[in-house]
């Protein structure tokens, strides 16, 4: 009889400082890597829109960090990053830093400033792409103010003119997909009209996860530097106006680095059999 390896397993809900609101995450602490096969079943089991598993390299001082959605890996993703920031500082109270490298060997430093999480991510540009009708149609979207394509993430962003229209959204999602065969998900954003906020986002993804995404510190890497272009700033609030909804502050750094700040609750820890 096969020897059951007992994993401790989290879910974390990342950029919000409420339980049950911003993105759910699971994280896996492993002892060992685990093969790919395996860890896609766990993610497909735990049916969040990323799982991540991690594992401590003494050798290097620095965590591994694979992140998969329930339906394929995911190169690289900021609120699984968070949750997991958020398992290891409390598993280890006198740590102040973390530093994790992802399966496409990015250095991710992170620090715990009393209850944020800093995270220093890689900034990404977007490029002119204009956006197929039926891709618009299937968001129910008449007219957009821009829209670009981020390669990294194969990532489309849709610009809109009134943050109401983008909070009150209701794709199809069969015709969305249908509506494009080259991408990972779309982005949408558009100008706050709160004075608590700078820009807000939804980001819709039925290619290669959930529907939508509640809140996704991924998009920020190219969308920080979108917002910060048009605004000229380089600190800003942003808001993702998704049912669960969440916040985060991003910094543009310099040309190539960002940080991305918020706060994670943790509300399961448990030990999964595999």
């Amino acid at each position: 009889m096969k020897t059951q390896q007992a994993i401790a397993t989290y879910i974390v809900d990342a950029f919000t400082d409420q339980p049950f609101k911003g993105n759910p995450a699971g994280v896996c602490l492993l002892e060992a890597p685990l093969a790919v096969k395996d860890m896609q079943a766990i993610a497909k089991e735990l049916g969040l829109s990323e799982t991540a598993f991690v594992h401590y390299n003494a050798d290097v001082s620095k965590y591994a960090i694979r992140y998969f959605s329930p339906k394929m890996e995911i190169p690289l993703c900021g609120h699984a990053t968070l949750a997991a920031s958020k398992v290891i500082f409390e598993s280890h109270l006198e740590w102040h830093t973390i530093r994790f490298e992802t399966i496409g060997h990015i250095i991710l430093d992170i620090s715990r400033k009393g209850q944020y999480i800093e995270m220093e991510f890689p900034i990404y540009e977007t490029l002119p792409q204009p956006a197929p009708k039926a891709v618009l149609e299937a968001l129910g979207l008449e007219a957009i103010v821009n829209s670009a394509y981020n390669t990294e993430t194969r990532i489309l962003l849709l610009e809109l003119d009134d943050s109401t229209v983008l909070r009150e959204l209701t794709p199809d999602f069969e015709r969305l997909v249908r509506a494009h065969d080259s991408i990972n998900g779309v982005l949408v954003t558009a100008l706050s009209k709160t004075e608590t906020y700078d820009f807000e986002s939804r980001y819709f993804w039925p290619w290669s996860g959930t529907n939508e995404d509640p809140v996704t510190g991924g998009t920020h890497t190219f969308l920080a530097k979108y917002w910060g272009t048009r605004l000229d700033k380089t600190k800003m609030k942003a808001y993702q106006c998704s049912e669960r909804s969440g916040f985060m502050d991003v910094e543009l750094l310099n040309a190539s680095k960002m940080l991305l700040k918020s706060e994670a609750q943790i509300v399961f820890k448990g030990e999964l059999f595999l």
